[in-house]
């Protein structure tokens, strides 16, 4: 049992705490900023980024709760100091958070099959990657996240294929721009994971999880976390460049990490990196929803 949550959720209140809803931007902002990108397209289908949202955040959660059950029969959430983890606290039992997980994967299946029958088959092997990446991440014989691969993982699907991914979705083309924005938005999710991983180095070691940041240490990873917001703006000005100058709107999210740089780079750990998790997510989301207006702008 885990001591760091002496009174457990229970109910619907444990799923909605185990779903993590702070890694939550990470799935909608893609979807947001392709979207976008897809305004300059000439005949765009809006809705069809509705089905390219269910994909993403099914996705999204469903890692989420495959992490958990992957984590907790392991015993590496046995000491956790970040967001509840139900199988490592016991307020889920494992087969429950696996059959949540693979219901969560089995609502972004269809709802990607529904994309990729509207659109081009070829949808199917990238979803069928993403799906075989989700449950691999830190399930089977040998998790890549427990190789330090994670953010890779991140920032190709939740950067790079669900940005231009949604876009295709909407005007079954990808542009520059695309490919561009998705660099900051893949960015933006890396960070996110990597302020994860900081808080978890101490207990990660012990577990022998060896994710990036273990692998850095602390020091560098505090330098790559900085590394990720410098070069997401790097991306947003480069979007700019072939979008129109609205995309610089971006840059607000950007500006928002400022108290998550800050509170980085003076060191901040355990609990500390809780709060600095959510300004990252809050940033996100700034910056997804002001990055998709300026390119929106630019392009419409």
């Amino acid at each position: 049992m885990n001591n760091a949550f002496p009174d457990l959720p229970v109910g619907f209140k444990k799923w909605v705490l185990g779903a993590r809803p702070r890694t939550l931007p990470a799935a909608i902002v893609p979807v947001l900023v392709g979207t976008a990108c897809a305004s300059g397209s000439v005949q765009p289908t809006w809705w069809r980024a509705l089905l390219a949202l269910v994909v993403s955040l099914s996705l999204q959660i469903g890692v989420n709760y495959a992490n958990d059950y992957s984590d907790g029969v392991r015993g590496t959430d046995s000491v956790r100091v970040g967001p509840l983890r139900l199988v490592g606290s016991g307020a889920a039992s494992a087969t429950a958070v696996k059959r949540a997980a693979l219901l969560m994967l089995f609502i972004a299946a269809i709802a990607g099959l529904a994309l990729a029958v509207l659109t081009t088959l070829w949808l199917l092997v990238i979803g069928a990657a993403a799906l075989v990446a989700t449950w691999t991440y830190t399930g089977g014989p040998k998790p890549y996240g427990y190789m330090g691969l994670g953010e890779l993982f991140v920032f190709i699907f939740f950067g790079v294929v669900a940005t231009v991914g949604s876009q295709f979705a909407v005007s079954e083309t990808v542009t520059a721009t695309g490919w561009l924005a998705s660099i900051a938005v893949g960015c933006f999710a890396c960070a996110l994971l990597v302020i994860n991983n900081l808080r978890d180095i101490p207990g990660d070691t012990v577990a022998s999880k060896k994710t990036l940041a273990v692998k850095m240490g602390d020091v560098a990873t505090r330098k790559f976390f900085a590394f990720l917001i410098v070069l997401a703006a790097c991306a947003i000005a480069g979007t700019a460049a072939t979008a129109g100058i609205f995309s610089l709107a971006g840059l607000v999210g950007v500006v928002a990490t400022r108290p998550a740089m800050e509170a980085v780079a003076r060191g901040a750990k355990g609990r500390e990196l809780i709060l600095v998790l959510g300004n990252v997510g809050r940033a996100q989301m700034i910056f997804g929803v002001t990055f998709a207006a300026g390119i929106f702008l630019a392009l419409g």
